[in-house]
């Protein structure tokens, strides 16, 4: 089977591979007119979900309001890779401005928010496919098996003693990528259904008593205002959760980039398939390429694997529904089967897109700014999943403080918190500079291939220095 036949009945778009499985929501209804509350929230993903309900657990009486433009989920959290792992945007930045000891506080939460995450899930009844696996990020080139023990000393020096690096026999022992040379293991990772734990959170906040606003979409946020075409909701505070969206704004265009990702699911792979492969562990599977792509092995033994296509569309623009372009799922399928040859014709059921927010320094935030009520947390860069959790209880003790409910907390005083940044270029610098970036990156992958050599591509560097991470 060639790999136009594996894709010739695959779906495109419809939000994504995790909306097929259970359907489409019915949105809830739409803001009736102006209203006041305690808090307002604007976006209903994993951001403004978990805020809503780690805010109602510890003050009962809160109003508290989300807002939300399509459905629950419509956007990242309803499309992402289902990662449950601890990294966290722009940790070494921090280190760089707070001190070593404030970045190792930091990922020291990050690592117990991946617990939090299941504890809560488990708690509540959300039914999330959750399998704690670990992480395993695999190295197929000499190049990258460099960067993978460079990163594997660099996490061990933030504390993850529990850390394993692996040779390739060991690697294949527990996946068997064609080509790996070596691979680094975490622990502090979990595999899940992304829309399952979404939608299951925003079942969970209605039952606590908040107020959940679908097809809300909000055009402008002011100080104690959040402003749609249906009325106006006035609170003491308003908490922006808007991520890869956050440019629909007003005034917000160039604040956080809405970078593209996408992603394909094959057909349910047989029993001696499986066996080719192994990944009994069903650990999330990612790698050390610059234009890198992530993995995980479903629930329904599927295997779902993303990586960035078109990386940003002109004018900050986001995708219509998830649909991404033939050549992306092209591109995803070709490393699918070049990490898995035995796969080779395997039928891919499903591709979708998806965009996430990037600050113009890669560093996620949170912030509340006392003398307006405005809040927001963000600029995750692909790590969401685990990060707005603990973006979403850090928002709650800033809220609590500011409301003179509580005092500080040792997660008010993680280096993240109130970071400030400059604004993206405006167009066309932003797109040229996306689009030269991520073309860069994946020249450098095929130096490195071509090479065979044990260092990374210089090329790499540059575009790294273009991005603003270093």
């Amino acid at each position: 089977m060639s790999s136009s036949d594996a894709m010739a009945g695959t779906v495109n778009g419809g939000i994504s591979f995790w909306y097929a499985q259970t359907g489409l929501p019915v949105p809830r209804e739409p803001l009736a007119g102006d209203a006041s509350a305690d808090v307002v929230i604007v976006g209903g993903g994993y951001t403004g979900l978990w805020t809503a309900y780690y805010l109602k657990k510890a003050a009962p009486d809160l109003r508290i309001v989300v807002l939300e433009q399509k459905f629950c989920g419509y956007g990242a959290s309803g499309r992402n890779g289902g990662w449950l792992y601890n990294g966290v945007a722009g940790r070494d930045r921090y280190a760089r401005l707070h001190g070593r000891e404030a970045a190792v506080r930091l990922q020291r939460a990050m690592n117990e928010t991946v617990d939090e995450v299941v504890r809560v899930a488990g708690e509540e009844g959300v039914e999330a496919d959750i399998h704690r696996g670990g992480v395993l990020e695999v190295a197929c080139t000499p190049a990258q098996l460099s960067r993978l023990r460079a990163f594997h000393e660099h996490e061990r020096a933030y504390g993850e003693d529990d850390r394993e690096l692996y040779g390739a026999r060991e690697t294949a022992e527990r996946i068997r990528v064609a080509d790996a040379v070596g691979s680094t293991w975490t622990p502090h990772g979990a595999r899940l259904n992304p829309v399952k734990l979404v939608t299951g959170l925003a079942a969970v906040v209605e039952r606590l008593g908040v107020t959940v606003h679908e097809l809300t979409p909000v055009t402008e946020i002011r100080p104690r205002q959040a402003v749609t075409p249906y009325g106006t909701v006035r609170a003491p505070h308003v908490l922006r959760c808007t991520e890869g969206f956050t440019a629909n704004l007003r005034g917000q265009r160039r604040t956080w980039l809405p970078m593209n990702s996408s992603m394909i699911a094959t057909a349910p792979l047989t029993a001696g398939q499986w066996a080719a492969i192994g990944w009994e562990g069903r650990e999330t599977l990612g790698d050390m390429a610059h234009a890198y792509m992530y993995a995980q092995r479903t629930a329904d033994d599927r295997i779902a694997l993303g990586g960035r296509g078109v990386p940003y569309r002109f004018g900050s623009r986001t995708d219509n529904d998830g649909r991404t372009q033939a050549a992306t799922i092209e591109a995803l399928y070709e490393i699918l089967v070049r990490f898995f040859p035995s796969l080779a014709g395997v039928r891919v059921d499903h591709a979708w897109s998806g965009v996430l927010g990037v600050p113009r320094d890669w560093c996620a935030t949170v912030t509340l700014d006392r003398s307006t009520g405005l809040g927001w947390a963000g600029g995750y860069v692909g790590s969401g999943v685990a990060t707005t959790n603990l973006a979403a209880r850090t928002l709650r003790d800033l809220v609590l403080r500011d409301s003179g409910q509580a005092g500080s907390t040792e997660l008010t005083s993680l280096p993240w918190v109130n970071h400030r940044v400059r604004k993206w270029e405006p167009e066309p610098l932003r797109w040229a500079g996306v689009q030269g970036m991520y073309a860069t990156y994946r020249a450098a992958d095929r130096r490195e291939a071509a090479s065979n050599k044990g260092e990374s591509s210089r090329l790499a560097r540059v575009a790294d220095r273009v991005a603003g991470r270093h």
